[in-house]
């Protein structure tokens, strides 16, 4: 399959241009993702949206307020957990958001990605056991737990191999991951989490991988436009020092994971990213009915194992607006200007600090003082594609 858009829905040559809609911002939960840059950020996205697909810009989503029947498209804060909520905000299909849709919270997570420790282990109701299995050569080592008893068992059982990652599954950026290279270090992570929350969400407990590279595989539809692209993360440190997720080097094309592969030429280790990618993405097709999404990515983590041994496989996904999404609107709208346009070289940047230098060129999505983490600016910028980097 060479496109990740294959859940079931109609695809771009059954789409009609767009005309007298709307594009409406909306919170899916007024305490996630809601810091003043990932609001202003979203705003801006959706406005670039607004403006491609000839929509009106309508601000954040109101329920009460009367929109005269005229199509909505939704940039959600966070993948809408619910195929029910979804039907009852108008979104039926992939074309009516930039975002994804699934049929229960826990599988927009990183708790999917790993199994349970067994079939007694604590499990939310839809849990699909058949997901592990089919992704089994597509992510790394690990299990998912939904109890501190069933995480203590799946570290120390990891602990037999190698250092064990705790990751837990709402944090991004890399925020509140812990390293545990033994049972003492282990216990004091799982005794630092909130027992609730791995209840209600879960924890993930992986193998730690030295030195790794992080690729973004991904892919976004928007009407009649497909645009894949794969790249490499940077990291950076925040405004307390902390080491956190700090912008992404993107090849783009326009088209799909075919397109990508045929105009670019990737190594050999990129294909198999790009591949473990595919193959996470169609067995969340096939496993969890009534998910679709129009804005997919997905992290590949590559390097060494404690063997020494290297090792490559997914480490989570994003159906929602993400640290890619400043790249990805760049491009559509470098695509949509110039329709002899195939391949593009986008990097996105989060800079910390008062001092963050913005170059002229740019693009910049967000700029300001954000009341919980300080100083940030988002940007990105367009580089002219160089066939000799990857």
């Amino acid at each position: 399959m060479d496109t990740l858009f294959s859940s079931g829905v109609a695809l771009v040559d059954t789409v009609l241009k767009s005309t007298g809609g709307s594009v409406v911002v909306w919170s899916a939960d007024p305490l996630a993702y809601s810091s003043d840059h990932e609001r202003a950020t979203r705003s801006n996205f959706a406005q670039r949206l607004a403006a491609l697909k000839q929509f009106r810009y309508a601000g954040e989503y109101d329920a009460s307020r009367a929109h005269e029947g005229t199509p909505l498209y939704f940039v959600p804060s966070d993948t809408i957990a619910s195929t029910q909520l979804a039907r009852s905000l108008g979104i039926s299909t992939l074309h009516d958001l930039f975002g994804g849709v699934v049929p229960h919270p826990f599988v927009a997570t990183k708790a999917i990605t790993h199994p349970l420790v067994g079939r007694a282990a604590v499990c939310p109701e839809g849990w699909e056991p058949a997901f592990a299995p089919a992704v089994s050569h597509a992510v790394l080592g690990g299990f998912s737990a939904f109890s501190i008893e069933d995480a203590r068992w799946a570290g120390r059982h990891l602990l037999e191999s190698g250092v064990v990652r705790v990751k837990p599954v709402c944090a991004t950026g890399g925020r509140g991951q812990a390293v545990a290279a033994d049972a003492d270090a282990l216990d004091r992570c799982l005794a630092a989490m909130d027992e609730s929350e791995i209840a209600l969400h879960g924890v993930v407990l992986e193998e730690n991988l030295a030195s790794p590279e992080t690729y973004s595989v991904g892919q976004v539809l928007v009407d009649q436009m497909i645009v894949s692209y794969f790249g490499r993360q940077r990291m950076t440190r925040d405004n307390t020092g902390q080491n956190v997720y700090g912008g992404s080097d993107l090849t783009l094309v326009r088209g799909n994971f075919d397109a990508l592969l045929a105009m670019t030429s990737p190594p050999p280790a990129l294909c198999l990213a790009i591949d473990q990618a595919r193959r996470y993405h169609h067995a969340v097709i096939e496993c969890y009915p009534g998910f679709f999404a129009s804005r997919v990515n997905y992290d590949v983590a590559q390097g060494l194992g404690a063997d020494g041994a290297w090792r490559s496989g997914v480490l989570e996904q994003s159906w929602r607006v993400g640290g890619a999404t400043g790249a990805e609107m760049v491009a559509l709208e470098c695509f949509w200007r110039d329709p002899a346009l195939e391949r593009v070289r986008i990097s996105c940047f989060e800079a910390y600090g008062e001092r963050a230098a913005i170059p002229a060129n740019a693009t910049v999505h967000y700029r300001g003082v954000d009341s919980q983490i300080g100083p940030l600016a988002k940007y990105a910028l367009f580089q002219p594609y160089d066939s000799d980097t990857t």
